[in-house]
């Protein structure tokens, strides 16, 4: 599964839910928290519910649902898609305002117990969510940790910056607990929607964080995610010959290989594959 863009949309707007798979996002999010006033709460969780429960609508994508943060509320919100047909089409959950793992395992169980055990998306906007993640990642149930900046600078008091010092540690530490357990680690949004130059100069630095994916909140952003998450011709050529070298380089006994006058060993050697892995997904 990849996850390059992740896609928001308001659990209150029909149209949009139907259309979001049209944005050709890796993952598409149906948002019943933030993008949803509290007084149109029910209807959100009522259109969620009919849109997933549409035997027409079935995307080559990734559903995921956000659910709210307090646990009277996501009790409220599964109720609700429980009530649906016998099978909705979604894929996963994401979990906001995550700050323990029992707040994860809270939530698995619920899933479990509503006999819906999907994998959850949990995100890390606090800053004892952030300190925290690495115990998040290891849940069972986390697959991927999700960043979210805006959150933690308000519950930190920081002000954003156009160079992100400010969360520049908490955006390590989130990418690094992700790759410590195994998880997809998806990086923050950029809030101006319009301004595509600094989408990919953020999506670049993530990309040099370590993240396998960025969060959007318009459709006009997709398209350069997918192409920034991507590997190009040039990088596909390079991890092709490099795995081509260690083949080679095994069959003869040694350890290190030159490719065009680069030596080449073990980081090298995971990083060509995980060009290879990321480029297949992306293609499949």
């Amino acid at each position: 599964m990849v996850r390059r863009s992740v896609l928001f949309t308001p659990g209150d707007r029909p149209e949009m839910l139907r259309k979001a798979p049209n944005a050709g996002a890796d993952v598409i999010v149906f948002d019943l928290e933030d993008a949803v006033s509290p007084r149109r709460k029910d209807e959100a969780r009522e259109t969620v519910r009919e849109v997933l429960e549409d035997p027409e609508f079935d995307p080559d994508c990734e559903v995921c649902v956000r659910v709210n943060a307090e646990p009277s509320a996501i009790d409220r919100d599964l109720e609700e898609l429980r009530s649906g047909a016998e099978r909705l089409r979604f894929d996963s959950v994401m979990l906001p305002k995550a700050t323990t793992a029992e707040d994860v395992r809270e939530l698995a169980d619920s899933l479990e117990a509503y006999d819906r055990p999907l994998p959850v998306l949990a995100l890390i906007e606090s800053a004892a969510g952030v300190l925290a993640a690495p115990e998040i990642a290891a849940a069972p149930a986390t697959d991927a940790l999700v960043f979210g900046a805006e959150d933690l600078s308000a519950d930190v008091g920081a002000t954003r910056t156009a160079e992100g010092t400010e969360i520049l540690y908490a955006r390590e530490r989130v990418v690094l607990a992700a790759a410590a357990h195994d998880c997809d680690a998806i990086d923050t949004l950029v809030t101006d929607f319009g301004d595509e130059e600094r989408l990919r100069e953020d999506t670049a630095f993530a990309i040099e964080l370590g993240y396998d994916g960025k969060l959007a909140i318009h459709p006009a952003q997709v398209g350069p995610i997918n192409e920034a998450f991507t590997p190009d011709a040039d990088e596909v050529e390079w991890a092709e010959s490099v795995l081509a070298a260690e083949r080679e380089a095994d069959a003869e006994g040694r350890g290190v290989f030159e490719v065009d006058g680069e030596m080449i060993d073990a980081p090298l050697i995971a990083q060509a594959e995980r060009i290879l892995a990321r480029a297949d997904a992306a293609n499949r």
